[in-house]
């Protein structure tokens, strides 16, 4: 592959893919679950999160390759892990490539209500995979505009939200609908709890960065950069964005159909913003599925290289573009689309669920290759760390559980219970395939 992806492309896609339907679609159900406690659960949620994707940056800087977290698991801990490794992670960019594609649907029947969800959804994800075939950089360039005009859009959202929340309502008012409606645990603690999972799905995208190592310009330099600067920043658009929301409106009217951004500001007479929204709504969909195939694309390659999928997945095309695999992966993600024919209302409710699980087994396999990476370093194997995780081992031993708190709410989350379930199954599951394909 060709290493075609400068710093601001790397910047872009780690924001575009963070940035997505876990800000404007699936917050309209982290508020109703935790009210205004959302907040804290975004930036709980974005702290542990820094210090996964600084365990991963830490071995990207050191090996920077396309495969990321799967290559290293697959050298440092075993072909086992590497299997497991990277067939979960290729299934969860899947699912999150179909969650893309049914929050696709929704908005832009905000403006077509006459076009079924399922048509939309399924001319967007043709539009994107055939940017994805030509190469890299145009991949890397398209993501930027994209993640560009949906930051620009959210900074600018909050300048305005700020406006009207100091000079047209009154900060009172806005304190007001914080506090009111229930307190900032409207629901109980229990409330705030249940919300990290979906939060969690939010924040899933920002490890595609060490996905970008092995195409990147210079990883020694701009994947440091990426991780140190990305984090803060998607807390402040996932805090700051919903601030404004629940200080506009009370967390208790936003409705269940549109994007609580859009009902926001079409309930404050703002029609024209209301459109306006919804377009760079539909931009951050498209680039958070833009990304998510590139990742699949990429991570799929990486396992036929291994010996781990088919050969033919391994191809790459005249432009160095794993052509086979990406065309693979954006078929399975059409599944999205048969989801939206048949249960429209809970399609995306049922992928987050999923997703979030296939995310945390993701995160935990992280962690642990990172150790086994550091148990390496400390008796000579590699060269010390360039980019160490900070406070390791006592932050790996917090993550840990953290992750395993999160699994143990989805148990309790209503429409997450299954999945919580099936988790170890597919764990099983992976091991189980692995184990027939050394023994074949």
């Amino acid at each position: 592959m060709q290493r075609n992806l400068k710093n601001r492309h790397i910047q872009m896609i780690a924001l575009g893919s963070a940035i997505g339907t876990g800000l404007f679609f699936g917050s309209k159900n982290t508020i109703a679950m935790a009210g205004p406690s959302v907040l804290l659960s975004y930036a709980v949620c974005g702290i542990f999160m820094y210090f996964i994707v600084r365990a991963l940056a830490e071995m990207s800087v050191h090996n920077p390759v396309s495969g990321s977290f799967s290559a290293y698991a697959y050298e440092y801990w075993g072909p086992a892990a590497g299997f497991v490794t990277g067939w979960n992670y290729w299934f969860n960019y899947v699912i999150v490539s179909m969650a893309e594609l049914i929050a696709l649907g929704v908005y832009i029947q905000f403006w077509f209500p006459f076009v079924p969800e399922w048509l939309s959804a399924l001319a967007c994800a043709i539009l994107l995979t055939l940017v994805n075939l030509v190469n890299v950089k145009t991949f890397g360039e398209t993501e930027y505009w994209l993640s560009g005009i949906k930051v620009s859009a959210i900074i600018g959202m909050i300048v305005f939200g700020a406006y009207l929340v100091f000079a047209q309502y009154g900060l009172a008012d806005g304190i007001h609908n914080l506090r009111a409606y229930g307190g900032f645990y409207p629901n109980g603690f229990t409330g705030f709890l249940m919300s990290l999972t979906i939060v969690m799905f939010s924040f899933g995208g920002t490890e595609l960065i060490g996905i970008t190592a092995g195409e990147a310009e210079n990883p020694g330099i701009t994947i440091p950069k990426a991780v140190n600067s990305i984090i803060f920043r998607i807390l402040i658009f996932y805090i700051g964005s919903t601030a404004i929301v629940l200080m506009l409106y009370p967390w208790n009217e936003i409705g269940n159909i549109q994007s609580p951004y859009v009902e926001v500001f079409s309930a404050n007479g703002l029609p024209a913003a209301a459109n306006v929204l919804n377009f760079i709504i539909i931009t951050a969909a498209l680039s958070a599925y833009n990304s998510a195939l590139y990742a699949n694309g990429r991570m799929l390659c990486n396992l036929s290289a291994q010996g781990n999928a088919p050969r033919i997945f391994r191809k790459l095309n005249r432009r160095s573009v794993p052509s086979n695999a990406l065309l693979f992966s954006s078929a399975i993600s059409m599944a999205a689309v048969f989801l939206l024919y048949i249960a429209p209302q809970s399609a995306f409710m049922y992928v987050v669920a999923v997703a979030t699980a296939a995310a945390l087994i993701n995160w935990f396999m992280i962690l642990v290759t990172h150790s086994h990476f550091r148990k390496k370093v400390a008796i000579g194997q590699f060269a010390p760390s360039t980019f160490p995780l900070p406070f390791y081992p006592y932050i790996s031993y917090l993550c840990y559980l953290f992750l395993f708190a999160v699994f143990v709410i989805m148990w309790f989350t209503p429409g997450m219970s299954e999945t919580a379930f099936i988790a170890p199954l597919w764990l099983l599951l992976l091991f189980i395939a692995y184990s027939i394909k050394t023994h074949r």
